[in-house]
């Protein structure tokens, strides 16, 4: 029979573990939880504050003139932003309740075996995200080198590597060091941002205005893709949201959760994304790092402005680009902790992030999240419709550990569903995401109920027998 252990102090489950399996994927104990409710916050402020966002911001102007205006470009983000926070509440209760991380979660509808597949789904996306937020970190880096330097050092590669190993130390020290590093680093790139945003007011507000604000925009096709590059934009994290709840002190409710996460991404994301477009607006180079160097001509403030956008990358890739590449690390090689955090900073390296972001476009940016989030639509429907509808929330976490268990193998439902999710989604990749998680709940539902009768992941489903 199934056990929901949302009632039972987490202390006393038993749980049988895989031999080999690192600390860090074992549920998360109520002492074991560091993380209140401000930090958190803060948390997913240093998250949306980064230069990823900004650089879609920067991807709506194309060509010197704006897809989308001023308007539609908030009432796409707050539409955004709603339905991200409605599936961050939604998909992070398991992990909340229970303790467990993303890559034991998704044992629960694809298999033990199965689950490989779909967190790797998660773990390359991350990698990608990882190296590209490096690479601005790295640019913005050489952007001080030069002027410290007065101009002899020019080097962004070596920036880069730079980054990358301060990186790889930081998050050496787990969850706690990202904590900190969430809180400082949001209040400094808050407040440098407010400063950039007052001067491309003052200086650059007509070319802004012109090329952004009374532009005639679209609330057609380029307005529902913005609203799913911004979902995919977010897909891979509220995906893996388990791997942050769990680590969140017990005793908040799902509302407030939810408030948790709308809160501080409506803020962060909103500003930044402002910046990014005017930014773009003001200079017509998409790279924002380059377009701050241009529109901040005063090299001591570049200095400062500069130094804020590392912090800003290092801060994303502390919560959301580190933690789920190195857990999949973790269970698919048994390799500890601190040395799959190491190998996952230096396969970042190999991300070639500079090809996703030229100076005059970042289309590469918006494909690169649209074909990925392809992928992750359909799996966190999954996680969804069987979590609310085939579970009903009640989970045996135990079962999820045994190798030999109801949760053994593949489960070719999930697989097969969210194949033909993707598949559904590649129709029409402007509007893949939403059309991959629609397509893949309900297949998974009627694979579930009607295909592979006797398959043992129907147990402790409404579909048992």
């Amino acid at each position: 029979m199934s056990t929901n252990l949302a009632s039972h102090p987490l202390e006393e489950v038993e749980i049988p573990f895989q031999k080999g399996l690192d600390e860090s994927l074992k549920p998360k104990t109520e002492k074991g939880r560091t993380v209140g409710s401000v930090a958190y916050m803060f948390m997913w402020i240093g998250d949306g504050v980064n230069l990823g966002n900004m650089t879609l911001g920067a991807s709506l102007i194309v060509a010197g003139s704006a897809t989308l205006n001023l308007f539609q470009t908030f009432i796409a983000a707050a539409i955004a932003i709603g339905i991200i926070s409605g599936l961050f509440a939604l998909n992070d209760r398991l992990g909340y309740r229970t303790g467990i991380p993303y890559v034991v979660q998704l044992r629960m509808s694809f298999g033990i075996k199965g689950s490989v597949i779909s967190a790797l789904l998660r773990g390359i996306p991350a990698i990608v995200w990882y190296g590209f937020q490096s690479w601005i970190g790295g640019s913005a880096l050489n952007e001080i080198a030069k002027v410290v330097t007065g101009g002899t050092f020019d080097n962004v590669v070596i920036c880069f590597v730079v980054i990358q190993l301060v990186q790889i130390v930081l998050s050496l020290y787990g969850f706690h060091a990202i904590k900190w590093v969430e809180i400082l680093a949001s209040i400094v790139i808050m407040l440098g941002l407010v400063y950039v945003f007052g001067v491309l007011l003052v200086s650059h507000s007509e070319v802004i205005t012109e090329k952004w604000i009374h532009a005639e925009g679209s609330w057609g096709l380029p307005f529902f893709t913005f609203i799913m590059i911004f979902l995919g934009n977010y897909a891979a994290i509220f995906l893996s949201a388990a791997d942050y709840s769990r680590e969140l002190k017990t005793g908040i409710s799902d509302t407030k959760r939810g408030f948790l996460y709308f809160s501080p991404i409506i803020i962060a994301y909103g500003f930044v994304l402002t910046i990014g477009a005017m930014l773009a607006s003001a200079t017509g180079i998409s790279n924002p790092v380059k377009a701050f160097a241009i529109v901040v001509d005063n090299p001591y403030i570049t200095v400062s402005v500069s130094a804020f956008i590392v912090i800003g990358a290092v801060a994303v890739n502390m919560v959301a680009n580190i933690i789920p590449p190195t857990y999949v690390i973790t269970l698919l090689t048994k390799m500890k902790y601190k040395p799959a955090v190491v190998i996952s900073g230096l396969l970042a390296f190999c991300s070639f992030p500079w090809v996703l972001v030229q100076d005059d476009s970042a289309k590469g940016l918006g494909t690169f999240i649209l074909i990925y989030s392809i992928f992750l639509g359909p799996i966190v429907s999954i996680l969804i419709v069987e979590y609310y509808i085939l579970r009903k929330q009640k989970v045996n976490i135990a079962d999820l550990y045994d190798e030999k268990g109801p949760f053994a193998g593949f489960n070719p439902c999930a697989i097969l569903a969210m194949l033909i999710g993707a598949g559904a989604a590649f129709i029409e990749v402007d509007l893949g995401w939403i059309i991959g998680v629609i397509v893949a709940g309900i297949a998974y539902f009627l694979l579930m109920k009607y295909a592979f009768k006797d398959s043992k992941f129907k147990k402790g489903t409404i579909f048992e027998r």
